[in-house]
C-alpha cells in the first residue's frame, strides 16, 4: 500500500484538518469564458493551474470532472493528469468525478486506470456507479482497499431523474447500496474505503427511503450546494446523525469567485467556514 494509510482515514484527516469542503474543478465553456480563457486545452490548463495555486493543501478535497478535460482530447486528459500529479502531498486528496460502471474484465480496466499505483490517471478515489449491480464494482473496491484508495457510490444523486431508479423497491435500489456499502465499511476506522453519494438536495428522501447513513461508516460526499440550490444549512437537516462525515463538493458556487488565486483563496475559507459550523455539534 503506497499510500501508507488506508484512506478512509487519509480523508477524515484531512477534513478534520481543512473542514469538509471539497472544490469541485469544473472548467466548463462558461466559466472558461468567464475568466476570460478560450475554451481550448490551453485555457483549461490555466483555469486548473489557477484553481490549484488557490486551494491545494488549504482544502480536504478536490474534485476534477472528467468530462470538462476528456472534451479537449489528448491534451484536455494530459491537463487531469498533471492535476493529478499536482494534489499527490499536495495535503488535499483528489477524488475523480469519473462515475465508471461495467462488468468483468472492463470494470478491472477501470479500476486499474484509476486506482492502481504508478498509472498516469491515478486519484485517491474515484466515482462509480452501481447500476449494472453493486457486485459488478469489486474490481475497483477490491483495488481500492489493497492500495488505500477509495470509491464513491452513487447512492441518492442530486439530480431529479436519478429517483426513477433509486427509489424503485422495497427496499428501495438506494437502501441496497447503503446496504453493501456498510458491509464492506465493517470494522473499519475512522471510516472505511467505500464512500457514497447522497445528494445535498435530497432533504427528507434519504429518511423517508429508510437509509441509515450514519451506519454506513464512510464518508458521505453531498453535491448540490450553490447552483443545484441547497444551501449549507441544508446539509443538517438532510444528514442528522451522519453530518460529521459529509463532505460538500461545491464549484460554479466557489469558482465564480476567480480568475484571481486571493478570490478564490478568500472563497474557500469562507465556505469552508460556513460549512464547517452547519455541520458541526
Amino acid at each position: 500500500m503506497t499510500q501508507g494509510q488506508a484512506f478512509g482515514a487519509r480523508l477524515t484527516a484531512a477534513m478534520e484538518r481543512h473542514g469538509p469542503l471539497c472544490v469541485g474543478l469544473d472548467p466548463h465553456a462558461a466559466l472558461l469564458e468567464q475568466w476570460g480563457l478560450p475554451d481550448t486545452a490551453e485555457g483549461v490548463r490555466r483555469f486548473t493551474d489557477t484553481v490549484l495555486k488557490a486551494v491545494a493543501g488549504r482544502v480536504a478535497a478536490v474534485k476534477p470532472q472528467s468530462a470538462f478535460f476528456e472534451r479537449h482530447g489528448a491534451a484536455g486528459v494530459q491537463v487531469l493528469e498533471d492535476a493529478l500529479v499536482r494534489l499527490r502531498g499536495s495535503g488535499t486528496l483528489s477524488l475523480l468525478d469519473a462515475k465508471r460502471g461495467d462488468i468483468g474484465s472492463t470494470m478491472g480496466a477501470y479500476a486499474e486506470a484509476y486506482l492502481a499505483d504508478g498509472a498516469p490517471m491515478a486519484a485517491d478515489a474515484v466515482t462509480v456507479s452501481p447500476y449494472l449491480g453493486y457486485g459488478s464494482l469489486r474490481p475497483a473496491i477490491d483495488l481500492a482497499a489493497d492500495t488505500g484508495r477509495g470509491v464513491f457510490v452513487l447512492a441518492l444523486t442530486s439530480n431529479p431523474e436519478g429517483a426513477e431508479v433509486q427509489h424503485q423497491g422495497d427496499p428501495s435500489v438506494a437502501a441496497r447500496v447503503v446496504r453493501a456499502a456498510t458491509e464492506d465499511n465493517a470494522g473499519a476506522a475512522p471510516a472505511g474505503h467505500v464512500g457514497l453519494v447522497v445528494g445535498a438536495t435530497v432533504g427528507p428522501q434519504a429518511a423517508r427511503l429508510g437509509l441509515d447513513l450514519a451506519a454506513v461508516n464512510g464518508i458521505l460526499l453531498a453535491p448540490g450546494i450553490g447552483a443545484q440550490g441547497a444551501r449549507p444549512a441544508d446539509l443538517r437537516a438532510g444528514f442528522g446523525d451522519a453530518r460529521s462525515r459529509v463532505l460538500a463538493p461545491v464549484s460554479r458556487g466557489l469558482l465564480v469567485s476567480g480568475p484571481t488565486v486571493e478570490g478564490l483563496r478568500d472563497a474557500a475559507d469562507r465556505l469552508a467556514e460556513e460549512l464547517s459550523a452547519a455541520l458541526g455539534e
